[in-house]
């Protein structure tokens, strides 16, 4: 951590980040950082486990970091994850619970734990290393708690990149919120807050900030489509988008390049276990990807991706072992794969089997999502008795429709696109938002829901 620690002292008077309509520079953050240092050894011994109740902000990053300098082990907790918080600090045996108000005064509050004695924890102090633990969304089954060396995950950011004025948003309890934070620091770049994560307030912060980078999924960017707010604003000061965290559709992924002509398009893959990989899509319009880059190795073993990283998680609080004997970890995700380049196709675990044929719903979704009846779909398999699985489809139509006019049409329309079995059987018309607090599809959820 200390190199990024002197990027934030030697870049001084650059603005670091743009929060609540005020610019900070990053000789604010440092002396912040120093400020909340003298504050934690009054209530936070080193090496403790400190759960951050916080949504992104100034003073969130700044009590980051100055929790890192104090070795601590980082549980952050976005407002997204709410409901789960109380889960999140039992499986993560937190410590201490601070609480952080937009003026950042700090409530630290002391919670007794069952021994506290994980291993990876005590590997953590036996170091002298600050801790970081992320979780999974538990889209395919109970969140699992993931054991960061944070010294080790922050090595992957040593190497200098781009300064970029980045909006950000993924929170900072996800791997893809820390990403963007260590890269901007470290490439004196410029961090935008957004007051909310809805596509007006997205598209009036990019007009108003010159934001330049919009990291972000492809959930979200279909709703900038639906919502048309990408028409409302000035947004000539982007430069690229960056998408992941789910497959895209083809579907979405075209429209927005043309209502985006001069932006450029970038795929990314990470996971909370292995770190941010390196990528290169094919061209702007293209879901193929090369994956890996210093300090990652892959291989493809019966069209799944394992990867192998420097910087990958200690392993799970709450789960066995993630990793081969050689250091590689199953993704989990099912790629096609043409020399170098691979596409995403889906989870195996969302995979849906129709009488021995494979259905990613992806494939699906980015068919129906060209329907003009379709706001928004998600695809999901239910049992079924003669085939194993069928394939069931939860839309939210633009206009209302009885569920038999809507299937008469999406036969006729998926008929040149896909195979019978890939048309959905079952149709459920809902009116919900079909996205998580994550902004991924809630397959999970909603599949247990409409089953």
């Amino acid at each position: 951590m200390k190199y990024l620690i002197d990027a934030i002292e030697s870049n001084s008077n650059s603005p670091f980040m743009v929060f609540e309509e005020r610019t900070y520079t990053y000789q604010d953050l440092f002396e912040s950082i120093l400020n909340y240092r003298k504050k934690i050894p009054n209530c936070i011994l080193r090496g403790s486990v400190v759960a951050i109740q916080a949504d992104y902000s100034f003073n969130c990053v700044a009590l980051f970091y100055a929790l890192a300098l104090n070795r601590s082990i980082i549980i952050p907790l976005s407002i997204d994850s709410k409901q789960k918080h109380n889960d999140y600090i039992h499986i993560g045996q937190a410590q201490h619970v601070v609480q952080l108000d937009k003026q950042g005064l700090l409530d630290c509050s002391k919670i007794e734990t069952e021994g506290n004695q994980n291993e990876f924890y005590n590997q953590l102090r036996s170091y002298d290393h600050a801790g970081l633990v992320l979780f999974s969304s538990g889209s395919s089954g109970p969140p699992k708690g993931i054991v960061h060396d944070l010294r080790k995950l922050a090595d992957a950011y040593k190497k200098p990149g781009k300064a970029w004025r980045t909006l950000i948003f993924l929170q900072i309890d996800h791997i893809g919120g820390i990403n963007t934070l260590f890269y901007n620091v470290r490439n004196n770049g410029t961090i935008v807050v957004p007051r909310s994560r809805m596509p007006d307030e997205i598209c009036q912060c990019i007009e108003q900030y010159q934001v330049e980078l919009l990291p972000t999924s492809p959930t979200f960017l279909n709703l900038m489509i639906i919502s048309d707010a990408i028409s409302r604003y000035d947004l000539s000061s982007l430069k690229m988008i960056t998408y992941g965290t789910e497959p895209m559709a083809e579907s979405t992924l075209k429209r927005i390049h043309e209502l985006l002509p001069n932006v450029r398009f970038k795929q990314t893959y990470g996971l909370s276990e292995t770190g941010i990989l390196n990528t290169k899509s094919r061209d702007d319009g293209s879901l193929w990807v090369k994956i890996g880059g210093p300090g990652f190795d892959i291989k493809i073993v019966e069209n799944k991706l394992w990867i192998r990283s420097d910087f990958s998680m200690l392993g799970y609080l709450n789960a066995d072992c993630a990793f081969e004997k050689s250091g590689f970890f199953n993704t989990g995700d099912v790629v096609e794969q043409d020399g170098e380049w691979l596409k995403i196709l889906g989870r195996e675990s969302e995979l849906i089997n129709v009488g021995g044929n494979k259905v990613f719903p992806a494939e699906v979704e980015s068919v129906l999502q060209k329907m003009p009846e379709v706001e928004d779909v998600l695809i999901h398999g239910i049992p079924n008795p003669l085939t194993g699985q069928m394939v069931a489809a939860v839309v939210k139509t633009r206009e209302k429709m009885e569920v038999g006019e809507f299937k008469n049409r999406m036969r006729l329309f998926c008929k040149p696109f896909l195979e019978p079995y890939k048309i959905p059987i079952k149709i459920v018309i809902s009116d919900e938002g079909l996205h998580s607090e994550r902004f991924k599809k809630n397959r999970k959820a909603v599949s247990e829901k409409f089953s």
